[in-house]
């Protein structure tokens, strides 16, 4: 039984019968993140190797790795089924978990050295839903520092390797989230996405990553970047999957003020519907220059596969959504400026000594904040600052609510639009990593809806060519994007375009993660 190839639902209907314990589902991961990950597999919480000694081999998915706890949950898991409880449909199913969440017993880094070493004293809202419901989780994941990035680069504490070829990026920022499901480190993982920092993980490392309806999950215990656009969601190896873990962590919670107080979106009821007769728009402005030529044939697959379905495909167009990326390099920045400023050396995180308070800020920041992160607080600031508001961050905000009543008058008119994810397959480590302008066209085609706050994925569609290596076939996403709180629309297409290719990748090739398997007795 191959427990660490095997999606959530096969391990959790395996778990149901008896087929395998929760502890052997646990343990065959954990073995795998010893040989596979570059942690120091010794103690109750297993550490990241430091940056200087992964090896090209190591994916580095993981930042820490909570094994004891793990371990102990995973035998009360097996003792409460064995006693004949009633347990959730993911019991026992173990999951990775962004560091960007907090989580007691193990560190919070955000990638960043401002919060090296940071126990937090709580769960956030989408940790204590996991324990309740019974989910394992493995441990924290590696990220871009503070979310801030499209390649899992900016870490700290060292670059996360795509398991299709471990000589390029997962994507990012939740890059560590992504790799460990594509490369059979996790069945499931949680990542956050601002502005497609979970889609476009997904789309590069051939897995399933959703963005809910902004306000659908909590944000309380995310440590936040940019407040009006976070959301945590789920990464799986297929639609089902992810709609089951986004089912348990979505709902209201009062103690996040973003949150909406309406009740969330029924993902199963039309799951598995079809889309025969619905209306599927294809976004105009998402296509065309800047979209390598094997991710638009991929994408030109697609449509004719939704079609076949009984899809009546139109184009439509979103008139502002070329403006989406100049006003989101506006608006979260600005976000981020007032965010960070918490990290000041003086009420928690890194504090460097210095003799007066604005030195030890000034020293502080200087030491705990990456090059990516400084640049971002910067360009807020600036925006934000006494002249320049109104031209910047006011006009951004005003593209952004142009950006939301396009989506609106779209939907009027189909039922859900569909894109490319991310404009180009995987490409390699350091190759944009002097040019922030290239890292965030990244992002063009995720932004749109992040500004609008509405449901977004990526599902694996197919593979294209590498432009720098056309013998290497690397994995293209899907977007998938439904209106305001229809994330049941969102997930019935994807379900059904999942179910007509049949596509399932897993990481083949020379420079592909190796032993994509865990065998038990």
């Amino acid at each position: 039984m191959e427990l660490t190839r095997m999606s959530a639902s096969e391990l959790a209907s395996n778990l149901t019968t008896g087929e395998v314990s929760s502890r052997e589902v646990v343990d065959a991961h954990l073995d795998r993140i010893a040989a596979m990950d570059g942690v120091v597999a010794e103690g109750d919480v297993w550490s990241a190797r430091s940056a200087d000694d992964l090896g090209g081999d190591d994916v580095h998915a993981y930042l820490a790795v909570t094994a004891t706890a793990a371990r102990q949950q995973a035998d009360e898991v097996d003792a409460r089924r064995a006693a004949g409880e009633e347990l959730g449909p993911l019991a026992g199913v173990p999951l990775a978990l962004k560091d960007v969440l907090t989580m007691r017993g193990a560190p919070t880094t955000c990638g960043s050295r401002m919060l090296e070493g940071w126990d937090p004293p709580y769960d956030a809202t989408v940790t204590a839903a996991l324990r309740e419901a019974g989910v394992v989780v493995l441990g924290k994941t590696n990220m871009d520092e503070f979310a801030m990035g499209s390649s899992t680069e900016n870490s700290a504490f060292g670059d996360t390797r795509n398991p299709w070829d471990l000589d390029r990026v997962p994507g990012g920022s939740s890059g560590g989230s992504a790799a460990a499901v594509a490369g059979g480190l996790a069945p499931l993982a949680i990542g956050t996405d601002t502005g497609g920092s979970i889609r476009q993980p997904a789309a590069l490392c051939g897995v399933v990553g959703a963005k809910p309806t902004y306000g659908t999950v909590s944000r309380y215990g995310l440590v936040a970047f940019a407040s009006s656009l976070d959301q945590a969601g789920p990464f799986a190896r297929d639609v089902a999957d992810a709609a089951a873990l986004q089912a348990l962590i979505q709902g209201h919670d009062p103690r996040d003020s973003t949150s909406v107080p309406q009740e969330a979106p029924d993902l199963h009821t039309t799951l598995r519907d079809g889309v025969q007769g619905m209306r599927i728009g294809v976004v105009r402005e998402l296509q065309g220059e800047g979209y390598e030529p094997g991710v638009e044939a991929v994408f030109a697959q697609a449509l004719d596969r939704l079609a076949s379905m009984g899809a009546e495909i139109v184009e439509v167009s979103l008139q502002h959504a070329p403006y989406g990326l100049p006003a989101y390099y506006l608006i979260a920045p600005s976000e981020a400026s007032s965010n960070l400023a918490r990290f000041d050396g003086v009420r928690y995180g890194l504090r460097v000594d210095a003799p007066t308070a604005e030195e030890m800020n000034a020293a502080t920041r200087a030491a705990g904040f990456g090059p990516e992160v400084k640049r971002r607080i910067m360009i807020g600031t600036h925006a934000l600052s006494s002249g320049y508001f109104d031209a910047y961050y006011l006009q951004a905000s005003k593209v952004r609510t142009l950006i939301a009543r396009d989506f609106a008058d779209a939907y009027e008119q189909v039922d859900a639009l569909v894109s490319p994810t991310s404009p180009t397959v995987a490409f390699g480590l350091g190759d944009k990593a002097d040019d922030p302008l290239a890292m965030y066209l990244n992002d063009v085609a995720t932004v749109p809806a992040s500004l609008a706050g509405t449901p977004a994925m990526s599902v694996p569609a197919g593979l294209a060519p590498a432009p720098d290596d056309p013998a290497r076939q690397l994995p293209v996403g899907l977007q998938v994007m439904a209106p305001l709180s229809r994330d049941d629309v969102m997930y019935r297409v994807a379900w059904a375009f999942e179910q007509q290719t049949g596509f399932v990748p897993a990481p083949t090739g020379p420079r592909a993660l190796a032993g994509m398997s865990q065998e038990v007795a």
